[in-house]
């Protein structure tokens, strides 16, 4: 019994990394309707930004934070700008494939300029680390799981509430529409680019924290992982990036503790099949009609 609990608090860490991965996935997505698989690459830039930050400009680590937050924007800003906004009218495989070469830019330079070599997460925060009845429970587990809680919370009552959450969700249903009524299509879609490029930077600090080396391609597999957890509860849906991301960890790491780490990769992509089959839409995800 200790072993199972401690392989879904396990299972908690990781899957509540990938919740903030596929939050920013699922932000973007369900307001200017493109997958950014450039997405986690960003984190990677992020968490090298803190690394540079903390290392070799000596800055305190909240400094660090920031400037990754803030680098993170701005990049993904000039990705929104530069790759993205010509291609607006094109259509979604022009954007797919300008996703993926964005991607690959983005880590080969990032090899260029870093190198190969892994680079270690400072150490930024002590956490204690907490313990139930010979269930230890780390202290980044819980301000993952927390932050992440509140981030999504924090997301629904944005886009629910302000104005820019509603110009976001006219965007969303009909972009002619919105256009006509005022509301700068553009500027919109900018600003959710920005808002889900910060979370990024978040990942990123959460992510070195949990798995401490970083290389150009470190982004990459979570990723795949977080669209695929933002496929699993709903994409375009902000709970359901919560809980694919939840769920898809507690899976991963119930397969390599009871299965084989070689195959628990295999097993949450398979588990993401047998969903789609069922659920085409996701766990969380809304059928929508459409007039043709």
């Amino acid at each position: 019994m200790v072993k199972l609990i401690q392989t879904l608090i396990s299972g908690l860490s990781l899957g509540s990394i990938y919740a903030l991965i596929a939050l920013g996935y699922t932000m973007v997505y369900g307001i200017a309707k493109m997958l950014n698989f450039a997405h986690g690459d960003i984190i990677m830039v992020g968490a090298y930004a803190v690394i540079t930050s903390v290392l070799t400009l000596n800055l305190p680590p909240v400094v660090a934070i920031l400037i990754s937050i803030l680098v993170c924007v701005v990049l993904g800003i000039t990705i929104e700008f530069l790759a993205y906004r010509p291609l607006r009218q094109a259509p979604p495989l022009s954007v797919l494939i300008t996703a993926i070469g964005v991607s690959y830019l983005l880590q080969n330079l990032a090899l260029l300029i870093f190198g190969s070599e892994q680079k270690a997460t400072p150490t930024m925060f002590q956490f204690p680390t907490l313990e139930f009845g010979g269930v230890y429970i780390d202290g980044i587990t819980l301000l993952t799981l927390i932050v992440t809680a509140v981030i999504m919370i924090a997301l629904t009552l944005f886009i629910a509430k302000t104005r820019m959450g509603k110009a976001m969700r006219a965007v969303s249903e009909d972009k002619g529409a919105a256009e006509l009524m005022g509301i700068s299509v553009n500027r919109t879609i900018t600003i959710t680019f920005a808002i889900g490029s910060a979370l990024a930077a978040v990942a990123a600090l959460f992510y070195g924290m949990s798995y401490i080396y970083i290389r150009p391609t470190t982004g990459s597999m979570p990723g795949i992982k977080a669209f695929t957890a933002a496929v699993f509860g709903g994409i375009g849906s902000i709970p359901g990036a919560m809980l694919g991301g939840i769920l898809m960890g507690i899976i991963e790491q119930m397969s390599k503790t009871y299965i084989s780490t070689l195959w628990s990769d295999a097993i949450v992509f398979g588990v993401l099949v047998l969903v789609l089959v069922v659920k085409p839409t996701g766990l969380l995800g809304k059928k929508i009609s459409e007039k043709v």
